[in-house]
């Protein structure tokens, strides 16, 4: 997100974090932290619009379609989007909903070919990849796909993510745009966003994959909840956690509060470390490798995006990280920054989390 925002994979593996405030600016920095056919599935529950997003449309494509973003903007078309076009965690959570996107942009592929993290359950080799790490976006092959609508999150609104400053203007003079807004709101708000937006594109929200993914969602939020609650009861005052993006630089330290999915695990009961300052943003706490133990943390989620320092290097590289308690004690688990906002997505991310909550101790003074 911003400085986070969809971090990871800018021009070139780099940091994590963003700390500008021009779109080039952030995904640079954050950056490295990390025609065919497009099928429509369908997709429809709930109310097409939520918190000021909503569309109209016609089963069978034809009348009028409007979606209302988080820009305040209202995308509309003489018929429902078709050809659509999206930063690929956008188009991982449509997927999920059914709905396929024909072009993708941003990180779609890692380098040894096979797909991203970051690409869900997209077959990666069956859609036009515009551009793979930023500022690359190919605008005559985008303009090729004769497009019907544009996709992108935000965490710096206006400013499309993994859309480049200098073509914004040519990319988005080609198509309707939707922006969705992932940071610094509740993780169930944007998981509905993307419904509304997949709903209004034609989408089954009564679905069996659909409606299950959101029970499992629900089930392993009940989890966590009492994975954090047992937590909170152990000794010395409970489980502190910290959460974490790593350079050969700086160790960026996340403020829980400007991350959706923090924000929502705060929530329920996991209590983690808040910078007592941040940057630009607000996002993160920078912290050179000789301060990397200014907070303590009996469990620490390491940004896992490509192009980040890993907990085996961290603790061959960076005396400071190997000295800190909770990597003593090998309690230092990844953290998916960029998870597609789907209930698909982020079930497991959930479970995961309860786990590491179950398997830690006290361990900081």
């Amino acid at each position: 997100m911003r400085a986070p925002r969809p971090a990871a994979s800018a021009p070139a593996p780099a940091p994590a974090p963003a700390r500008a405030l021009s779109r080039r600016g952030v995904l640079t920095a954050v950056g490295a932290l990390g025609l065919g056919g497009l099928l429509t599935a369908c997709g429809s529950d709930g109310d097409s619009a939520s918190d000021g997003g909503g569309a109209t449309n016609s089963p069978t494509g034809g009348g009028t379609w409007r979606f209302k973003d988080d820009r305040g903007t209202t995308a509309e078309a003489d018929r429902t989007p078709k050809r659509l076009v999206a930063f690929v965690g956008a188009a991982a959570a449509l997927h999920d909903l059914g709905i396929e996107c024909a072009g993708v942009f941003g990180p779609t592929k890692l380098k040894n070919g096979k797909p991203d993290p970051r690409a869900g359950g997209i077959d990666v080799d069956k859609v036009t990849i515009l551009g793979n790490t930023y500022p690359q976006f190919d605008v005559e092959r985008y303009a090729g796909l004769r497009p019907d609508l544009l996709i992108a999150q935000m965490t710096d609104p206006p400013a499309l993510w993994y859309v480049p400053e200098e073509s914004a203007e040519k990319v988005e003079s080609l198509a309707p745009s939707v922006g969705i807004l992932t940071t610094k709101s509740s993780l169930t708000h944007v998981i509905g966003r993307f419904a509304d937006l997949a709903k209004s594109l034609g989408a089954d929200l009564t679905a069996d994959p659909v409606t299950s993914a959101e029970e499992r969602f629900k089930s392993a939020s009940v989890t966590l909840r009492r994975a954090a609650g047992a937590a909170g009861a152990k000794g010395r005052g409970g489980l502190k956690v910290m959460v974490v993006s790593a350079s050969a630089d700086i160790l960026y330290v996340a403020a829980p509060d400007a991350f959706t999915d923090l924000r929502y695990y705060e929530s329920l009961g996991v209590e983690f470390v808040t910078p007592s300052k941040t940057g630009a943003g607000g996002f993160w706490h920078e912290l050179s490798w000789e301060n990397a133990d200014m907070y303590e943390a009996d469990l620490i989620l390491v940004d896992n995006r490509e192009g980040n320092l890993q907990p085996a290097d961290l603790k061959k590289t960076k005396p400071t990280w190997a000295r800190l308690p909770a990597v003593r004690a090998d309690r230092t688990f990844p953290w998916a920054v960029e998870e597609r906002y789907s209930h698909a997505g982020y079930a497991p991310r959930i479970e995961q989390l309860a786990a590491a909550l179950g398997q830690s101790a006290p361990v900081s003074s």
